[in-house]
């Protein structure tokens, strides 16, 4: 009886329905001890959302070519702005559920190779227009477009048409089944953009349907904006501001949140998780999900164009060592897919990846290379990434085989170094399916294959595999599908997953969220702006 009538006393201090000082007389009544009553009610408050005050939000990515089209966003940072400036058809909530977004439901037919989605009434663009089916049509043909460089046209390869039933219905019309196709519109890249005449009115746009308005852009550096007084979501979009701010540099971020001058952090380094732990204003926030650190090999360049020296390189690195010294324990070693425990239909009978100096030196003799192999990193990729580097060039040392570490520049590094240099340092936050993971990173016709594994045999054979696998109904060959699939990109392709890593973030203690939080990204799902607020 006492429980229940304590939870009734909270919700009603949580709904404004009485004060603290009547709250904590009733718990004292009920027969809380002082101290016990004065902390329930700091915590009832603490979980109570309020409005006001400006997140200032220290972020690892940036670069000064960024740009607002969302088909471009290549980082954290940008995806960041992207999912508080913007919506997308669905979203993974916060407890790790796809929920409908700017659809109110959605279903399938047809074997699911047609997908109907019912739209939202009245959600308002931030110039004032009226969100329609016919914005939802252009954003995708947008991103679809042949001449198209969004990250997301892979994604979108199956779509055969798009039309609308009316001013609130989308149809989507797919070259096959895909069950997996309501997570695929939830891509961050796929934003719901106004349009006019059948096309998007500037791609370069800040406007959107999201919890925030962005006042100023400055690539690079920072972006500002306002609490969208019109946002759809009910209880959500607590900030009146919201600042993101890039600090590449570990030291410089983590010295910024401990002086106060931003609120949250992202990519705490390991090395540094005891001393911001020991800042008494300051909390460590941690979440393991999908996010692993990559150094993808350009299979269409030379020496990674040879089979044996992309295998000698993978059985040339101490994976354990790694998580060890980079991770400082925070993850777990990787086995050159990308793909873990967590996922569906991930296979457990693939082959160990594990440092082997003769299985290196044996595969390294049949390339026929000589001389040193370049690895260019900068901690841009990945907090750490340099020494990770370091620690890859030594243990290959012992098979024979010389790596020279190349330091590139923090500035830029996703654009002139990631998807372009022959080998070099990346991160993936992750996704929650194979085909999604696949389609992002891995397929033939994505922007993104950062290891140019497009062709030959085993690339073929993995392609056809990744298509029938996303219309496959039946539970036991969809699982054989992907692990064949996972079996040949382990073995052929030009992907070094080295190491699983945990998402590390610091914030002041007066930054407060939902019991649960999302680890399908970082920083809560990337919308710590629109799903927390300041006790």
């Amino acid at each position: 009886m006492r429980d229940e009538y304590l939870k009734k006393q909270a919700r009603w201090l949580s709904e404004g329905q009485i004060d603290r000082r009547q709250f904590i007389r009733a718990a004292i009544a009920a027969g809380l001890a002082v101290p016990s009553a004065l902390t329930l009610a700091t915590s009832v408050l603490a979980a109570t959302p309020k409005k006001g005050g400006k997140l200032r939000l220290g972020s690892s990515y940036g670069s000064t070519t960024d740009t607002l089209d969302a088909g471009t966003a290549e980082h954290g940072m940008t995806q960041a702005i992207n999912y508080a400036r913007g919506n997308q058809l669905t979203e993974i909530s916060n407890e790790g559920v796809l929920v409908p977004e700017l659809s109110e439901s959605f279903e399938s037919a047809n074997g699911a190779k047609t997908w109907i989605f019912d739209l939202r009434k009245g959600v308002e663009f931030h110039n004032g227009k009226t969100m329609t089916a016919d914005d939802v049509v252009a954003t995708f043909n947008y991103h679809r477009d042949e001449n198209s460089k969004s990250a997301a046209k892979g994604l979108l390869g199956g779509i055969t048409d798009i039309k609308k039933d009316g001013e609130n219905r989308v149809i989507f019309e797919l070259s096959g089944g895909n069950a997996d196709f309501p997570f695929i519109v939830s891509d961050y890249h796929i934003m719901i953009m106004p349009s006019t005449d059948g096309k998007i009115e500037d791609p370069n746009s800040p406007v959107g349907t999201g919890a925030y308005i962005i006042d100023t852009f400055e690539p690079g550096v920072r972006t500002t904006s306002k609490r969208n007084p019109n946002f759809f979501k009910e209880g959500r979009a607590h900030f009146d501001e919201c600042e993101f701010i890039t600090l590449l540099d570990t030291t410089a971020r983590q010295n910024a949140v401990m002086n106060g001058d931003v609120d949250f952090i992202d990519n705490v380094d390991p090395k540094t998780v005891a001393l911001l732990g020991r800042v008494p204003t300051l909390q460590i926030f941690e979440t393991t999900g999908t996010q692993h650190f990559t150094f993808p090999m350009r299979v269409n360049m030379a020496p990674f164009d040879n089979y044996d020296l992309r295998m000698a390189l993978k059985y040339a690195i101490k994976r354990q060592e790694l998580v060890d010294k980079i991770l400082l324990g925070h993850g777990k070693a990787g086995n050159d897919v990308p793909v873990n425990e967590s996922m569906p239909f991930f296979n457990t009978e693939l082959p160990v990846h594990e440092f082997d100096p003769e299985k290196a030196a044996e595969h390294y003799k049949k390339s026929g290379h000589s001389g040193t192999i370049q690895l260019s990193a900068s901690d841009a990729a990945f907090a750490g990434a340099m020494d990770a580097a370091q620690l890859i060039a030594a243990s290959a040392k012992e098979a024979g085989i010389d790596i020279e570490i190349v330091r590139e520049p923090s500035d830029g590094y996703w654009s002139n170094v990631w998807n372009k240099k022959a080998w070099s340092a990346c991160y993936w936050g992750g996704r929650p399916t194979q085909d999604w993971m696949y389609s992002s990173a891995y397929t033939n016709d994505t922007e993104w294959n950062d290891t140019a594994w497009k062709e030959g045999e085993a690339a073929d054979k993995f392609n056809e595999l990744v298509v029938m696998a996303r219309s496959e109904t039946d539970e036991a060959k969809r699982k054989d599908q992907y692990w064949e699939a996972q079996r040949l990109l382990q073995d052929d392709g030009g992907a070094v997953v080295g190491m699983w890593a945990n998402f590390i973030h610091a914030h002041t203690k007066t930054l407060v969220h939902d019991e649960q939080v999302a680890a399908n990204w970082q920083s809560d799902g990337n919308k710590v702006p629109e799903r927390w607020w300041f006790a």
